[in-house]
């Protein structure tokens, strides 16, 4: 049965900047406001949307979701009777009548520009981090091998706020520092509540009660200053080039410089995550998940990967 759009979400508030940039504790917090809903990601919403126009076939697309680790967490119904603009509008409209709430958001760190395709009314928070903390946390995360690779994500992210920021009026967004929320939590806070228009509540910072985040640290910011040899940093702010200043970063002083070989770091960000991968998986799940996604292995391959996704689930934060 089709799921009436009797009560779609037409200005969203996103939560948008790239991974390892601080944006689940940020959400943490913001879930825990009583007038707020902000329950999980929301990068399935654009991952599938291409970069031209039209928009993906909704069969293929619930098909997909069918087995996404952070879509099936949510709790969700996709509604494949839906156009894909009305699939999207439906999970927001799901999470304001389940929560209670008129105020809905939701967190992109990737492709966020394309939000404006079904939200054009939406409004924006940008949260924004030392991109040499985000390369080291990437690779902490196994997410990449090296320094050159890890500091992509955050690369694409701003690339992609810059799209987007060109097309939305000012007062549609609000742009916050990683290290001020850190720093100064509730006055960060009390800026986000403004723009969301709701009044801040302290229950706000007792997010680490109910998960595995702690409260805020300050003497774990900038840990590149410790962590980060003089050749990584080099290589980084080589490759940042002018959006580092841009984006209000002091250099780190050391000489800039490409890297020696750059066919040798893409070898050791390959060996790397694929060790991460073969560590955490198994090359029995890695094989089985290879072909199921390759030749299709029914309901062998959803039940491998869904097992995939529960072991994922335990050793994220």
């Amino acid at each position: 049965m089709s799921m009436a759009l009797d009560r779609t979400v037409t200005q969203p508030l996103f939560l948008v900047g790239s991974e390892r940039s601080g944006t689940t504790m940020l959400r943490l917090m913001l879930n825990q406001h009583s007038q707020l809903s902000w329950p999980y990601e929301f990068d399935f919403s654009v991952d599938r949307i291409p970069d031209d126009e039209g928009w993906p076939d909704v069969d293929a697309y619930v098909d997909w979701l069918s087995v996404h680790r952070i879509f099936l967490a949510t709790g969700l119904r996709a509604d494949r009777s839906l156009q894909f603009p009305d699939l999207l509008h439906s999970f927001l409209r799901q999470t304001a009548e389940r929560e209670g709430v008129d105020v809905v958001g939701a967190t992109c760190h990737r492709h966020f520009d394309k939000l404006l395709r079904v939200w054009p009314d939406a409004r924006f928070i940008h949260i924004l981090r030392d991109p040499r903390d985000v390369a080291l946390s990437c690779i902490q995360m196994g997410w990449a091998g090296n320094v050159w690779f890890a500091v992509d994500r955050w690369i694409e992210a701003e690339q992609s706020w810059d799209r987007l920021a060109r097309k939305v009026a000012p007062g549609r967004i609000l742009e916050i520092r990683y290290e001020q929320l850190v720093a100064e939590p509730e006055h960060t806070l009390s800026r986000i509540c403004a723009f969301a228009g709701v009044a801040y509540e302290p229950a706000m910072l007792e997010y680490s009660a109910k998960s595995t985040y702690s409260k805020p640290d300050p003497s774990l910011l900038y840990q590149w200053k410790r962590k980060a040899s003089p050749e990584q940093l080099g290589m980084l702010e080589y490759k940042i080039g002018l959006l580092l200043g841009d984006r209000g970063y002091a250099p780190s002083g050391v000489p800039v410089q490409p890297p020696a070989s750059l066919a040798r770091l893409r070898l050791q960000d390959k060996f790397y995550r694929t060790r991460y991968r073969l560590n955490t998986f198994g090359i029995g799940r890695i094989g089985l998940d290879f072909l199921h996604r390759h030749i299709g292995l029914g309901n062998v391959g959803r039940k491998n990967r869904l097992a995939m996704n529960r072991i994922e689930a335990g050793r994220l934060k």
